[in-house]
């Protein structure tokens, strides 16, 4: 492609060659090659302009910087890291323009509503893409997924792919941390979905003003934003913009689309869904944070302008979602329930729920992430001392830090709690532990990891499946 292609809508400020030819561009220095354009980036402990003119030395066709280097080949933009999304947009030809992108924002439940909003659409006979935490999807086809929202290359690629599969819709999630990074610059959302704010990130965002206004971004950038009355930032978050607004509440009689008359189940949930209709919605997964996030997932397929007679028997069709309240197949007298809770929120979310449907103790298994928001965990361990009948404390992801010093500070909020508590600090060895203590009629949780085949140690990251974990100590 030309330069003069890839840098089209964007203001650069000096003059440049605008006939010469690209063959890729990157942010990343590992990846520039003969002909690829290198934008530079400063970012929290690299700054790419530090790497520039080593960057045309291995034959970068240019740089795009946002102060003047003094280098041949240098395009000035005002910022960098704006340019680089409509840089990687403009390289895979605007695929985005092709696809009805719907957002979904907030602290927990992106990953299940994402889930059930293409399962709803793809129930009524719509082609659909899903980036997310998870997975990404190209219809049915499966690719791996490194972050939540990726970023604006691997993006903008993802979307080509959808476009060319003949994709309808793209239903993605939308990290704060991408809103903060600019990653979703220059797309425009149909839909934006808001599910609820609690604390989580702080260790990237530093306050909770900064978490808030960039999860706000969203909505700046949508034609219609559908959102959680029920928290309490759920109108906030929406408040002076000009994109239409449509609510969804459990607890409150003020908004667009209520659940009313909720039943949970031991299979999922079910409700009347209460607007300018009335409709009964049947979803297969249980839980009470279910009826929030398949009245978001209703509520969204609903304001694209599907029927809602469609949508309630699409929704009753839907799957469970992998790493989010899933049973493991263990032909016990007990239940095993892997879920990725591990934020204080979602802690409490899925004990709550997990009480509404557990005969016998809730054992609670968890531990905390290293190098992450180390506020949360005496949140985190008297939440789960004080809504567990047992817990067992062990590691999650400790990364670098000392897996004890995290459990540590774990135990710190558990000392209020009367709640008995075993420390397993090997969360395998941990895990075996909870399933031969257990009891006819328990559910034991094993929260934190989810969908995660990994887990991120001082000494490395090794292969780590709580589902094969419990399928070999059950074998032995």
């Amino acid at each position: 492609m030309r330069l003069s292609d890839i840098m089209r809508g964007i203001d650069v400020l000096a003059p440049y060659d605008k006939e010469t030819r690209v063959l890729d561009v990157t942010q990343d220095s590992r990846l520039v090659k003969e002909g690829s354009l290198f934008v530079c980036i400063k970012g929290n402990s690299f700054d790419g302009h530090s790497v520039a003119a080593q960057m045309l030395e291995k034959g970068a066709a240019g740089i795009v910087v946002e102060r003047d280097l003094g280098l041949e080949k240098q395009i000035l933009v005002k910022d960098t890291r704006t340019a680089f999304s409509a840089v990687c947009a403009n390289y895979f030809g605007n695929p985005a323009d092709k696809l009805k992108l719907i957002g979904i924002t907030g602290t927990n439940g992106k990953t299940t509503t994402a889930f059930l909003i293409k399962q709803i659409l793809e129930n009524i006979g719509k082609k659909v893409g899903l980036i997310g935490t998870v997975q990404n999807m190209v219809g049915s086809e499966i690719y791996p997924a490194k972050y939540t929202t990726p970023d604006p290359y691997e993006l903008q690629k993802l979307f080509k792919m959808m476009a060319d599969a003949g994709c309808e819709y793209c239903v993605m999630e939308v990290s704060s941390q991408a809103l903060a990074q600019e990653r979703v610059n220059g797309l425009r959302f149909l839909v934006g979905a808001f599910t609820n704010l609690t604390q989580d990130h702080l260790d990237y965002h530093k306050t909770w003003e900064n978490y808030f206004n960039a999860k706000r971004r969203l909505f700046e950038n949508c034609d219609i934003a559908v959102t959680n009355a029920d928290d309490k930032n759920g109108l906030k978050i929406v408040e002076e913009l000009d994109c239409k607004v449509l609510s969804y509440a459990v607890n409150t009689n003020n908004a667009d689309f209520c659940a009313k008359n909720v039943r949970f189940k031991p299979d999922g949930v079910e409700y009347e869904l209460v607007s300018d209709f009335i409709g009964r919605v049947s979803c297969p997964i249980p839980g009470r944070f279910s009826v929030y996030n398949s009245l978001c997932a209703c509520s969204v397929a609903i304001a694209l302008g599907f029927d809602y007679k469609e949508v309630l028997f699409a929704i009753s069709k839907s799957k469970g979602v992998k790493g989010r309240i899933e049973v493991v197949p263990t032909n016990t007298d007990y239940t095993v329930i892997i879920d990725y809770a591990h934020s204080p929120d979602g802690l409490e979310n899925i004990i709550t729920s997990l009480r509404e449907i557990t005969k016998g103790r809730i054992v609670t298994l968890f531990g905390c992430g290293g190098d992450r928001d180390k506020t949360k965990r005496p949140k985190m361990g008297a939440i789960a001392a004080e809504l567990s009948d047992f817990c067992v404390v062990t590691s999650d992801n400790p990364r670098s830090e000392d897996p004890h010093a995290i459990i540590e500070d774990i135990l710190e909020g558990m000392k209020c709690a009367s709640t008995p508590y075993k420390v397993v600090e090997n969360r395998k060895e941990a895990i075996r532990w909870a399933l031969e203590n257990a009891k006819t009629g328990d559910v034991i949780l094993l929260a934190g990891k989810g969908h995660e085949t990994y887990q991120i140690l001082p000494t490395g990251t090794i292969h780590f499946d709580e589902r094969e974990v419990v399928a070999e100590i059950l074998g032995e």
